[in-house]
């Protein structure tokens, strides 16, 4: 196939629209069901990138989930706890711990549940039986992967009413060193990012500690490859194998620090016995429970205790998780990896990196201000490494 016609462009008005092969050769996709749309592409060619470097770089199978040309995470297959498992809802998925590929993409599923809904995979590895259950009670647009078992096609291919994206890639398939893109009729063109990333850019360590385990260095490797294909301005805070608050296409970096810092904190609070225990009615679906326990973290949980609306949720009325008690439980929490697709311009995103339990960081270095983020970095006892290469992704 040398070249796909798809529905319409970003925008059903932006007609016709195709992809192709700049030079007439063969597209390193097959379309295995479904028709996906030019946004499914952009999302699915990125994320696709992303799994693939995790893969090469920790030699562990990777997922990610894509919403908008930017991860809302990513994931290694590092095994779950129970815990963890419940609250990414796949505490009842058989096989899951036998299947890497799986729980990485129950990881990164699970971890910003409200920003996946609808969402665009990209694994690793084949997909499996395991990882197509996951898939099959969720809202999503579709999936690109080197492969699939024949079980696992038939799952997906039950989706969305026979109709859900199911693209195939060519795992060997390296691209041009140049590529270019056209905005208002102007060509640009510019090499491509090949920067490859792994912990050899994790040795400046610029702070006094520079005690840096290895899982730690996992997590940030696994910040800075997310952060690769980013909008920027971005931040990624990661923890256990796994991204677990991302701040993307935020102009001012304290507020992209502030965005991922409260994704992290939430994915935190989901495990908290409190909300793990939530009493919820049968038949509340997967996402209204979201939307429920998002609600029930914020500052308007009141909204949904309030009478006539908790009945239609929950089996008896919960307990508010004060702020004062989500601080407390908030404040237990250290060991968190915090990458930066740039340097931090101010102290003001390392104190609030430490709200969120950050002991370790990695940023490329480069400002005016160093010694103070550096000073800052000092008084937590964090480790901070500066990569020396920015990460930008537009």
């Amino acid at each position: 196939m040398k070249e796909f016609e798809l529905k319409y462009g970003c925008n059903p008005n932006q007609k016709p629209a195709k992809i192709y092969m700049a030079d007439g050769s063969e597209l390193p996709v097959e379309i295995l069901n479904g028709r996906p749309g030019y946004i499914n592409f952009l999302d699915a060619f990125n994320s696709w990138q992303l799994v693939k470097e995790l893969k090469e770089c920790l030699g562990m199978p990777a997922a990610t989930s894509f919403k908008h040309v930017s991860p809302t995470s990513a994931a290694v297959g590092v095994p779950m706890s129970d815990t963890l498992k419940k609250a990414c809802f796949v505490d009842d998925i058989e096989g899951l711990d036998d299947s890497p590929i799986a729980t990485a993409y129950a990881r990164a599923r699970g971890t910003d549940r409200m920003s996946s809904f609808g969402d665009w995979v990209a694994l690793s590895d084949t997909c499996d039986a395991v990882t197509a259950t996951i898939l099959k009670r969720e809202v999503s647009d579709g999936i690109i992967a080197p492969d699939y078992t024949e079980e696992a096609l038939e799952i997906l291919k039950t989706k969305k009413k026979g109709n859900y994206n199911i693209v195939k890639i060519d795992p060997d398939f390296v691209p041009m060193e140049q590529e270019t893109k056209q905005v208002f009729g102007i060509t640009f063109e510019q090499g491509r990012n090949d920067y490859k990333i792994t912990p050899d850019q994790l040795t400046n360590i610029v702070t006094a500690n520079k005690d840096l385990p290895e899982e730690a260095k996992r997590d940030l490797i696994i910040a800075l490859i997310t952060l690769k294909y980013t909008q920027s301005n971005s931040v990624a805070y990661a923890k256990d194998g796994q991204a677990i608050g991302v701040g993307a296409g935020q102009q001012s970096r304290i507020h992209c620090t502030r965005l991922a810092g409260n994704k992290a904190d939430f994915w935190h609070l989901r495990q908290a016995d409190i909300v793990i225990n939530l009493p919820f009615r049968d038949d509340v679906t997967r996402p209204n429970r979201d939307n429920a326990i998002d609600v029930y973290l914020g500052d308007e949980y009141e909204d949904i205790l309030q009478d006539g609306v908790w009945q239609t949720l929950f089996t008896e009325k919960p307990e508010p998780f004060t702020k004062e008690e989500q601080r407390e439980y908030l404040d237990s929490i250290s060991g968190v990896s915090l990458g930066s697709d740039a340097f931090f311009p101010f102290g003001d995103n390392i104190e609030r990196a430490k709200k969120s339990g950050v002991s370790y960081i990695a940023e490329p270095g480069g400002s005016v201000r160093d010694d103070n983020v550096i000073e800052v970095c000092d008084k937590y006892g964090m480790v901070t490494v500066f990569t020396g290469m920015r990460l930008f992704h537009h």
